[in-house]
């Protein structure tokens, strides 16, 4: 069966997700299955709430920022920008950013890619709901938590960091076997296995040295 011409959702009826440093992300392009492009909601619930988390994104990384309701303000490198119902904001790679709800129920969508590459579908929206618990350092919880809706969703991103936990939680067979899985999805998660020190308890298994390549 082919499958339907398009979707329609509200970003209401997307899953409130607890985010970092306060933010709540609406998951729009893993919902919508999207993967040809990035795109996340970002809602903030009161005025004066941290409405998206301060970041860069990486070189070659761009995005653009609608303001779907309410009234947001963005930080970028220092200046200010007042950004009411209807604005769009592109902002270029490596460029400092954060935005603050102006008034209550402020509605904010990302949306972004990499100049001249295809989009990889990472996953890594999925995996937020599941980080308080690696910051706490509860990784056995975490594992018990995330390992279904991680290997179900085959998305490399969350498989590399369940990887991460079972690593540190001494789980080594299963953490061999996720960090494959990601690595087989994303390859390029191969240059970050390889300085990533929640790894280092794998370093000396010969199964880890024949995946990241030393």
């Amino acid at each position: 069966m082919a499958a339907p011409a398009y979707r329609v959702v509200s970003v209401g009826e997307l899953q409130d997700i607890a985010h970092r440093q306060g933010t709540h992300l609406r998951p729009v392009r893993h919902h919508l299955g999207i993967s040809a492009f990035g795109a996340n909601a970002w809602t903030a619930a009161e005025a004066g709430d941290r409405l998206v988390p301060e970041h860069e994104e990486d070189e070659g990384k761009e995005e653009l920022y609608a303001v779907l309701r309410g009234r947001a303000r963005f930080e970028v490198d220092g200046a200010t920008v007042d950004a009411p119902e209807g604005t769009l904001l592109f902002l270029r790679p490596q460029a400092s950013r954060t935005a603050f709800a102006e008034e209550a129920g402020t509605t904010v969508l990302a949306v972004g890619g990499t100049v001249g590459q295809p989009y990889e579908v990472s996953g890594w929206e999925l995996w937020s709901e599941f980080q308080p618990l690696y910051e706490a350092g509860e990784y056995e919880a975490l594992i018990d938590r995330a390992r279904e809706t991680v290997v179900a969703s085959g998305y490399p991103a969350p498989l590399y960091n369940l990887a991460c936990c079972e690593a540190l939680a001494g789980r080594t067979e299963d953490a061999l076997g996720h960090l494959r899985a990601a690595l087989d999805r994303q390859p390029s998660l191969r240059e970050l296995a390889t300085r990533d020190s929640d790894l280092d308890p794998l370093r000396d298994d010969p199964a880890f040295q024949e995946l990241v390549g030393g």
